[in-house]
């Protein structure tokens, strides 16, 4: 059965957190690495990174940032780990049975993006404004939470584009129920070239930021509520001082990847990362949206 995301904590149902003592380490293995900003060294899908522990932890996690990997630091598979190790593979993992290691490591990315369809389908179905949207999402989210239940092989066939595709409209039907509750026109940048923008201040109240690019973005003290942020980038964009108390499809990864400060005002289902300066941000004068 599955549960009631109105009554969920944690910011969405259970199951939906990671949980990295019940995994066999599947990010730090199945999924590659590009030397970057983001990542310190190249690593190739199916090769277990070289501080992956015998016990699948990571050998330098306090000291993720630190070492050259912001990226893993920021992942979050949205408990995908868990369900493949636990679930899918019944608690076998790759070194005991190295006859699964390909499937495994093949199963984990399609289980994390169905973990967070999953995780959109609970936030909406949390929006007391998308109430009208509510049956259809519950049916949607039955039905991805059925295929979380699949068999290896199952997994590996399904078509995720057509799932998404058929997904989406929901997700944007219950976020222009949101964003209609803020008054006057709400500003549109979904897909936006948004990289290093001065948006210091900003008035993005409702607007709609749908995979818009905003590495490096100065947003301090904007004001972020009821806007669409669903695959925003965020990375290392500047939200000293910002108010996303109740942004629509924030998830932690997001924050965790961006710079902020003890001013950022987050939803209590959020939590401040620790390389975030705890320190008021400076005041900034609200402007009426981009220029």
């Amino acid at each position: 059965m599955v549960p009631d995301p109105t009554t969920s904590t944690g910011g969405g149902q259970p199951g939906l957190q990671a949980d990295c003592a019940s995994c066999f380490g599947l990010c730090c293995v199945a999924l590659p690495f590009t030397a970057s900003a983001d990542f310190a060294i190249d690593k190739e899908a199916g090769q277990p990174c070289q501080h992956l522990r015998a016990d699948f932890r990571c050998g330098i996690h306090a000291l993720l940032r630190d070492r050259g990997f912001p990226g893993c630091a920021a992942f979050d598979c949205f408990g995908a780990g868990q369900q493949v190790s636990q679930v899918t593979f019944r608690g076998r993992d790759w070194q005991e049975a190295p006859h699964t290691a390909a499937q495994m490591f093949a199963v984990f990315p399609i289980m994390r993006r169905l973990h967070e369809l999953l995780w959109y389908l609970t936030e909406a179905l949390r929006m007391p404004p998308a109430r009208p949207s509510h049956h259809e999402l519950r049916h949607a989210l039955i039905r991805v939470e059925l295929l979380t239940r699949s068999s290896p092989g199952a997994l590996a066939d399904i078509d995720m584009a057509a799932l998404r595709a058929s997904v989406d409209p929901l997700l944007q039907e219950a976020s222009q129920l949101v964003r209609a509750t803020v008054p006057g026109p709400r500003a549109n940048y979904r897909g936006a070239d948004l990289m290093g923008a001065d948006l210091n201040g900003a008035d993005l109240r409702g607007a709609d930021l749908r995979g818009a690019y905003l590495i490096a973005a100065s947003l301090q003290g904007a004001d972020l509520r009821l806007a669409d942020l669903r695959g925003a980038d965020f990375r290392n964009a500047d939200l000293s001082g910002a108010d996303l108390t109740d942004a629509v499809f924030l998830t932690q990864s997001q924050i965790d990847s961006a710079k902020g400060n003890a001013a950022t005002r987050l939803a209590a289902t959020l939590t401040q990362p620790v390389h975030w300066k705890r320190q008021p941000a400076a005041a900034t004068e609200p402007r009426a949206g981009l220029t």
